[in-house]
């Protein structure tokens, strides 16, 4: 059984509302940056800036719209077989999700049954039926923030790489700008802590992710690696624009390997497609692990191919563009992205050495219910794990 302090707490249900703040805020100072960039002609980064936006909020709204339908026909959490799920039916579903509002659907669930579970005082509930709803909730967030995940890396992250690719190669400075850089880089920082801690929370055989010192080199360890690569990202894009080439290529080789792992994680071919596909973009940035399987080789031959993109890209940049040899921004660009790929790589291994939580609590067993998994049970066991 998992600690007693594993459960849906008051901070909890005020961080969920953090996250949707940082939500909102990051898509909308990119829409003003779109509107800006319109109004001053220019229709290429205008484009591109909506259509990150547009591409997270589709697939966030394609996934939730199939978890939604795969749990109304799972028959232990719909064993009546009703047309209905969180109070919907199939028209209701589809109509959320074609209006874009399917996250923020799951948003006001989760806030409401956590509400009513944190912040009213109730002793109707044994201790068994607590463990269950603070479970169900973590559940509910796990979902959420999977898909929050898919958006961040979908929106945020190349958002991150195309602002920064125009503030550093064209000397385009704006207050808006600014701002979609920030929100953008506390919009992935986010995303990544509140995934890992509610995944290991929503799968009681796993052992839960300390707070404090683990979760600050985790976090240490994924920003310095993502910020590092999007900045070698930039500075080959500043080289030259046909390096999206190389991007695309690279996007493909971790969609096939992604496809050679044999990833069943949809319950549709095609969505399955697109799911590898996502992942595909994932992997571009940040490693993790796709079927929860050892890694350590593949992590190994990702980091080293890709501290040698760090390493190439500003060496590239200065021998191809010697007028950028003693430019101030070429200096410091390349001493945060050599200085992050080594501060990054170390907290990795530290990570994994010393602070990453070991073992099982238990293994799932019939008497306990754990072996009687619903499909949202199923469909966590194979997301991705950091």
């Amino acid at each position: 059984m998992p600690p007693a302090d594993i459960q849906y707490t008051k901070l909890r249900w005020l961080l969920t509302i953090t996250g949707l703040v940082l939500y909102v805020v990051d898509i909308w100072t990119d829409i003003g940056l779109a509107l800006k960039y319109f109004q001053e002609k220019q229709y290429v980064w205008t484009g591109l800036t909506l259509m990150f936006v547009l591409a997270g909020l589709m697939v966030t709204q394609i996934f939730s719209y199939a978890w939604y339908r795969d749990d109304m026909k799972d028959v232990l959490r719909n064993p009546e077989g009703r047309p209905t799920i969180a109070g919907m039916s199939k028209g209701g579903l589809v109509a959320i999700h074609l209006f874009g509002i399917g996250i923020f659907t799951r948003y006001y669930h989760l806030l409401t049954k956590g509400f009513k579970m944190v912040w009213t005082t109730t002793n109707s509930y044994t201790v068994e039926q607590r463990r269950d709803v603070h479970h169900k909730l973590f559940c509910l967030a796990t979902d959420m923030s999977m898909l929050k995940l898919f958006e961040t890396f979908l929106e945020s992250v190349p958002q991150l790489l195309l602002q920064l690719y125009i503030v550093l190669g064209h000397s385009e400075c704006s207050v808006l700008q600014y701002l979609s850089i920030v929100f953008s880089f506390l919009n992935i920082a986010w995303a990544l802590v509140d995934y890992r801690r509610c995944l290991r929370r929503s799968l009681p055989q796993i052992r839960e992710m300390p707070s404090g010192l683990p979760t600050a080199i985790y976090l240490l360890y994924k920003l310095c690696t993502i910020t590092s690569h999007i900045l070698s990202y930039s500075l080959l894009l500043i080289l030259s624009t046909y390096s999206t080439i190389a991007l695309t290529v690279l996007w493909l080789l971790m969609t096939i390997w992604t496809h050679l792992l044999h990833t069943n994680f949809c319950s549709s071919k095609g969505l399955e497609l697109l799911y590898r596909a996502v992942i595909g973009v994932i992997l571009t940035f940040t490693f993790f692990n796709v079927k929860g399987q050892d890694t350590k080789v593949a992590m190994t031959f990702y980091y080293i191919f890709h501290f040698l993109i760090n390493v190439m890209a500003p060496l590239l940049l200065a021998l191809l563009k010697p007028e950028l040899q003693t430019a101030t921004f070429l200096l410091t660009v390349s001493a945060l992205i050599l200085g992050g790929s080594l501060l990054g790589l170390l907290s990795l291994v530290l990570y994994y050495l010393l602070l990453h939580p070991r073992g099982k609590w238990r293994e799932a067993d019939e008497v306990d219910g754990l072996g009687n998994e619903t499909v949202a049970m199923r469909r966590m066991r194979n997301f991705l794990h950091p």
